[in-house]
């Protein structure tokens, strides 16, 4: 009885159909592989979205520079209906105009600092002293502090302690890393609901709200921040409060570098007086309050298959602190240099393949999300339109200037042997790992969330988290040509394969309607 079963076993393992071969024309991986390694335009285009556009706050003056360059460029590389399309509300846009901070009591210095995107300026320059709050609770600090604030700038007592790092800010993924993606089990589910805010962290930004909201009844000037994730002059600098079309100006909140904040704090703590002047000038841009993403197609040849649609994106839109150069130009310039190479090479795709460059990313994803609500199905319905059964995949690429090492699977398992015979051509260049885990945090998810094919590469860190993510480090400077090279090349490949495939792209089932 064993020894059948042992037979039956064998002959059902070996009998399993083995797994498709894809269809891929060697000739063209070799010319896309030398246009986009030896004739590359992708630093070109970095230098426009990043040092001649500025900071591109979504809404703002450098956001709609780099938004027309962009859509410009499709149109002269041959790109079809590029344009700008608005996908919906987004609110007021911003941008800083003006800053200057120092230290001029006990004694003078110039302090590293940006004041948070959405608040007010200082009408001017204004000295004022510094007052060290300590508080446990909004109601301890009123107690305590109400009618001491008219003319001061506001510091909290802090009383993290800023360590050494003892690692190199810039790694790679090592083999064995890789390797661990690539086996990994799936551990999660295929469409994990973003997590929400603790309830220490929404108790941490309700006292700060608090503050900032008695501060400004009592005609304090500004409020001092900070984030333990900088260190050496490096500032994580992000959103400041309200941006909607009704809300009031913000509170003057600047984030300072962390050995500037402590410095200070010491000084007061040993009760010697602290005076700051700053001049900060920002301005609201109440005019056009819609959010707009970039498009352009080239398009489809196939008689049967040209209505299909193959995507690729990044998000155009970033921080102010710098020019947003590994997050995300860095995506953008990549996905724009991988649809030049493809017109570059005269290619006939048998389907459309659709460039995306979003805008609202940084807020919440805002223009993918309402981009697939507007074409393609609402999630909170799961309503589907017609574009839901014609787009095949999306491909995204947001984590930095590293190389693509991978990609990852987002839970579709039935997509690892495609991709794995995708890579095969690019071995060389390091990429190969697939693995089945999900990654958050980018535009790929508004996809995943309706049941299209939606995936982000696997990219080496560098300096990502360390050093340029949402910092004043965020320049061109950081950008690394060789990657982006890679990477640009890599991806013309995965989007040319996919809009030739006889196929579209295998689906997970459909996620179910959120309650």
């Amino acid at each position: 009885m064993k020894r059948i079963f042992f037979l039956f076993f064998v002959a059902i393992f070996f009998c399993r159909p083995a797994a498709a071969q894809e269809k891929i024309d060697q000739e063209m991986m070799q010319r896309i592989r030398n246009e986009g390694l030896n004739h590359s335009k992708v630093m070109d285009i970095a230098f426009h979205l990043t040092d001649v556009s500025g900071p591109r706050l979504t809404v703002s003056p450098g956001f709609t520079r780099a938004a027309n360059w962009a859509k410009e460029q499709l149109t002269g590389w041959g790109l079809e209906n590029a344009m700008l399309e608005p996908w919906g509300e987004f609110g007021k846009g911003w941008e800083l105009q003006k800053m200057y901070i120092a230290q001029t009591k006990p004694y003078y210095r110039p302090l590293i600092a940006f004041p948070k995107t959405w608040t007010s300026g200082t009408g001017g320059l204004k000295k004022a002293a510094v007052i060290l709050v300590d508080a446990d609770d909004s109601v301890d600090f009123v107690s305590k502090y109400s009618g001491k604030l008219k003319n001061k700038i506001i510091i909290i007592n802090q009383q993290d302690t800023l360590k050494p790092g003892f690692k190199a800010d810039a790694r790679r993924y090592t083999n064995e890393e890789l390797k661990a993606m690539s086996d990994r089990k799936p551990a999660i589910p295929a469409y994990p609901r973003p997590a929400g805010p603790t309830r220490n962290s929404r108790s941490v930004i309700s006292l700060q709200n608090d503050i900032k909201e008695v501060a400004k009844k009592e005609g304090a000037l500004a409020i001092l921040t900070y984030s333990m994730r900088g260190r050496d002059g490096t500032l994580f600098v992000q959103g400041g409060g309200g941006y909607k079309k009704d809300d009031p100006e913000n509170f003057t909140d600047i984030m300072m570098a962390v050995e500037d904040y402590k410095s200070i704090v010491r000084l007061l703590q040993a009760s010697i007086p602290v005076e700051i002047e700053t001049d900060i000038q920002t301005r609201f841009i109440p005019d056009d309050t819609k959010g707009y993403n970039v498009l352009g197609e080239i398009k489809g040849t196939d008689n049967k298959l040209k209505d299909e649609v193959v995507m690729l994106g990044a998000h155009l839109d970033s921080w102010h602190g710098a020019t947003g150069a590994t997050d995300n130009a860095a995506g953008s310039a990549v996905m724009m240099e991988a649809v030049r190479i493809l017109k570059t090479l005269g290619i006939q795709p048998r389907r459309t393949i659709r460039i995306a460059l979003w805008s609202g990313e940084e807020q919440g994803l805002h223009g993918s999300r309402n981009y697939v609500k507007n074409h393609i199905a609402d999630p909170a319905t799961m309503e589907l339109k017609p574009g839901h059964a014609k787009i095949s995949t999306y491909f995204n690429l947001d984590n930095g200037t590293g190389k693509i090492r991978g990609i990852y699977l987002q839970g579709n398992e039935a997509c690892r042997s495609i991709f794995s015979q995708w890579f095969k051509p690019f071995r060389d260049l390091g990429a190969g790992t697939v693995t089945i885990s999900n990654t958050g945090g980018t535009d790929h998810l508004s996809f995943d969330a309706v049941g299209i094919p939606g995936f982000q590469f696997i990219q080496d860190p560098i300096e990502y988290s360390t050093r340029t993510h949402h910092t004043n480090m965020d320049s061109y400077d950081h950008l690394l040509a060789d990657d982006l090279k890679q990477a640009a090349t890599i991806i013309a490949a995965f989007v040319y394969n996919a809009a030739m495939r006889d196929k579209q792209m295998p689906r997970k089932a459909l996620p179910q309607v959120r309650q």
